[in-house]
């Protein structure tokens, strides 16, 4: 372990021990300066005492392991979801305690600029959310595993809590559309269900013939239809 010179310029090779306590070897080059040399040296090795030496993709199956068995099975699946599909792509393969404020402003400026097909971009609440997951799986890092830093929190938030505001049908507007669906019963009862009681569409979708109170007029709200995975 040192410092060693290379030409004109100085390199500096480390040993230490990764996070499960396997010997691993460092090298870093192009160093114009001794003393450049020698802190590189000193904060890889503090960091390597407070951090978490293994690939992010690596560390995910970690903190998916412990997390399915503390959410609800729905929650974790759409964690599990915008993990997999906007998250591990783009970080999978880097090593979790090298993961700049630079890497995760320029994940975020990916995500900012994306469009589909139509030209239309991430919705405000939906960059949030996906912002929120890599924020709290560098926290969970941070807790349980000595991560030093969170990069996210230097590199700020995207989006927004609160989406922009949604149109209503008015009962006038609602009628119009009920004359469309006349000649279908079922669809028509429930856009009726829907409109009148606020239900959502899974609250909609569970519901059973127990659920339906003819005498009393009441409706009970008890469960929710989920479709997790096919």
């Amino acid at each position: 372990m040192g410092v060693y010179k290379e030409g004109k310029n100085w390199k500096v090779q480390v040993y230490y021990k990764d996070w499960q306590g396997n010997q691993k070897r460092k090298q870093k080059r192009g160093f114009r300066t001794k003393g450049e040399a020698k802190e590189w040296e000193r904060d890889f090795l503090q960091q390597q005492s407070q951090g978490v030496d293994i690939e992010f993709g690596n560390f995910l199956e970690i903190y998916y392991k412990d997390m399915d068995v503390r959410l609800r099975e729905h929650t974790m699946y759409t964690k599990r979801y915008i993990i997999d599909l906007k998250i591990r792509p783009y970080f999978g393969k880097k090593i979790l305690s090298e993961i700049t404020v630079a890497d995760v402003r320029a994940w975020q400026n990916e995500l900012l600029m994306y469009k589909d097909k139509n030209g239309k971009g991430y919705s405000q609440t939906y960059l949030k959310t996906i912002n929120c997951q890599l924020t709290a799986i560098f926290n969970y890092a941070i807790r349980y595993y000595n991560l030093q830093d969170n990069p996210c929190r230097k590199a700020g938030a995207i989006g927004k809590s609160k989406g922009e505001p949604k149109d209503f049908w008015m009962q006038e507007e609602f009628n119009d559309f009920l004359e469309t669906v006349s000649d279908k019963p079922e669809t028509r009862m429930a856009f009726l269900l829907l409109y009148w009681t606020g239900m959502r569409i899974g609250e909609l979708l569970a519901l059973t013939y127990d659920d339906i109170n003819l005498e009393e007029k009441t409706i009970s709200i008890t469960k929710s239809y989920q479709r997790l995975k096919g």
